[in-house]
């Protein structure tokens, strides 16, 4: 709800704050005192494109600012919050600048905001029924929302919303295995080759390097038993071995220890290499025995390691990627027979939700069906009171060629303003005044499920007069009591049903025109009304009518 309105240097406005409450509020006043200018400045504040031209002769800027109560709008609340502007303690204050040089800025709470971050939000604060700007109902989507509200089908858009996301999840990963799977069917052949061809060599972890270490011992076989053998004379079996040479020192050294007994631990350590020689020698003659020619061996050695080469320039630079690529490929191999499995599943399912959906979908075009029968025969019997007798008004369910997130259906409100035309969608209405009063008839059958809390009225009276205008006035006075209504008008018998009363006027201060706008109560709002029922707003019989009319509300 808009509590609170500032506005300066806007048009002919000076400046002026105003404060507003709930129900419906006129604003009446002179021709050209400035009425719609305040309509002007509220629907810049809720986004609308701004021009140099509302800047008043000679201020630098314009400005307004709206402060809105949201505490019973959860939702709002919500999304403040996601946008980055937290609403303290319920308050929402918009405000737009725009400069007479052309820029434009805008504030949510108090931080920069864009036009379009501000108009996301207007589509919750308020609907202006005098131009095509900010009204939601205008809008085929805000019409689908409305009639599956009156409907009572929102739980059921919501589900038919759910299978069609879960089904659209389902072709996407449909397509996406089908993509994979011919990519795979493609490659299967050179897969297989591969897969077969590392599984049939069959290699082991580390395998080359022992291999190639057994082949040189192999190929060198001859020249380690010779050599071996050698040292096995040198150390142990030949003449003037080591070992025969330590065992002669050892018997010198037992002589010296007859002598010094301090010797005896020399002895010890010579005696421990005497047999580590000895031992080395007789292990290094047998290693001579064992270390024969195996061509045999060697070649099939050679073989081996030529093989395994083969594979790593094929399938990576050691035995491990080699490893690595053979279970990638079989891997891929096992996608490809799992992809038919994984298919065969998603069509199953795709079959049960198609199913699911188009019953749900039938259901939802059923409710829908006959809540837009509903709706338009209540805004019908509405329309000949609001001065369209020959007014029809019908809900068009044009079914579409597949099932959207919304439907089978798109919905659209149509009307025809003159008997014998065909309805057309309610934004080719072009007058003003009668769009205001289809909106207006609207609005009353919608009351209970149409969330938009402010409703701004500009030429809802546009060419009407008597019983007509109390029964457009019946009608404000309705939505007034559940909604928060301005309606700027000329008729006496609507400003009078009005609970709250504001009074436009121009004013010439120094040979400047400026607009300024009044709260009526008491003897002044009766003197507007006697003004406004056009006779002497001074006479007692005026003043007399005025106050019946006032009475009577």
């Amino acid at each position: 709800m808009l509590i609170e309105l500032q506005i300066k240097n806007f048009a002919v406005i000076d400046e002026i704050s105003l404060e507003f409450s709930e129900g419906l509020t006129a604003l009446t006043g002179e021709t050209g005192a400035g009425k719609s200018i305040l309509v002007d400045a509220l629907s810049l504040l809720l986004g609308s494109r701004a021009s140099t031209d509302v800047v008043r002769a000679g201020a630098d800027r314009a400005l307004v600012e709206g402060v809105f109560d949201v505490t019973a709008r959860p939702e709002l609340l919500g999304l403040l919050d996601d946008r980055g502007y937290p609403a303290e303690d319920g308050i929402l204050i918009l405000r737009r600048e725009v400069a007479a040089h052309g820029r434009s800025r805008a504030w949510v709470n108090g931080s920069p905001a864009t036009v379009s971050a501000m108009a996301e939000l207007a589509a919750s604060l308020a609907d202006l029924h005098s131009q095509h700007e900010h009204q939601n109902l205008l809008r085929r989507g805000e019409q689908r929302r409305l009639l599956d509200a009156f409907a009572g089908v929102t739980e059921l858009v919501e589900a038919v919303g759910a299978l069609h996301s879960r089904r659209n999840e389902l072709v996407r990963e449909r397509d996406l295995r089908a993509a994979r799977a011919r990519e795979l069917a493609g490659r299967a052949d050179f897969l297989r080759f591969q897969r077969d061809e590392i599984r049939d060599a069959a290699p082991a972890a580390g395998e080359d390097v022992a291999l190639e270490a057994e082949a040189r011992l192999l190929t060198h076989a001859e020249e380690r038993a010779r050599e071996a053998a050698r040292l096995h004379q040198d150390l142990y079996d030949g003449d003037e071995s080591a070992s025969d040479r330590i065992a002669s020192a050892l018997d010198r050294l037992d002589r010296l220890i007859g002598f010094d007994e301090g010797l005896s631990t020399a002895r010890d350590r010579l005696q421990e290499a005497f047999h580590a020689v000895a031992e080395v020698g007789r292990e290094l003659g047998d290693y001579a025995d064992d270390a024969e020619a195996d061509p045999g061996r060697l070649e099939a050695v050679q073989e081996r390691l030529d093989l395994l080469s083969r594979l790593k320039r094929k399938y990576g630079a050691t035995l491990d990627e080699v490893l690595d690529t053979g279970a990638r490929v079989q891997a891929e191999l096992g996608e490809l027979d799992d992809s038919e499995v994984g298919m065969a599943d998603i069509e199953r399912e795709l079959t049960t939700l198609a199913a699911e959906l188009d019953e749900a979908a039938a259901r939802l075009t059923k409710e829908r069906a006959r809540a837009a029968r509903a709706l338009s025969q209540t805004v019908q019997e509405l329309l000949p009171g609001l001065g369209l007798p020959g007014a029809t008004f019908q809900i068009l369910l044009e079914r579409q060629d597949e099932i959207g997130p919304m439907g089978r259906e798109s919905v659209e409100f149509r009307a025809s303003l003159n008997p014998g035309f065909d309805p057309l969608p309610l934004a080719r209405i072009a007058s003003g005044g009668e769009l205001s009063r289809v909106m207006l008839a609207l609005k009353n059958a919608l009351l209970d499920v149409d969330p938009v809390p402010t409703l701004v009225f500009d030429e809802v009276d546009a060419g009407i007069g008597g019983a007509v205008a109390s029964f457009v006035a019946d009608r404000l006075v309705e939505v007034g009591r559940q909604r928060q209504v301005f309606v700027i008008t000329h008729l006496p018998q609507v400003a009078s049903r009005a609970r709250h009363h504001f009074r436009v006027e121009k004013r010439t201060d120094l040979g400047r025109a400026a607009s300024e706008v009044t709260l009526l109560g008491g003897t002044e709002r009766v003197a507007e009304i006697a003004r406004m029922l056009g006779g002497d707003p001074e006479s007692d019989v005026s003043r007399a009518h005025a106050q019946e009319l006032l009475a009577a509300r």
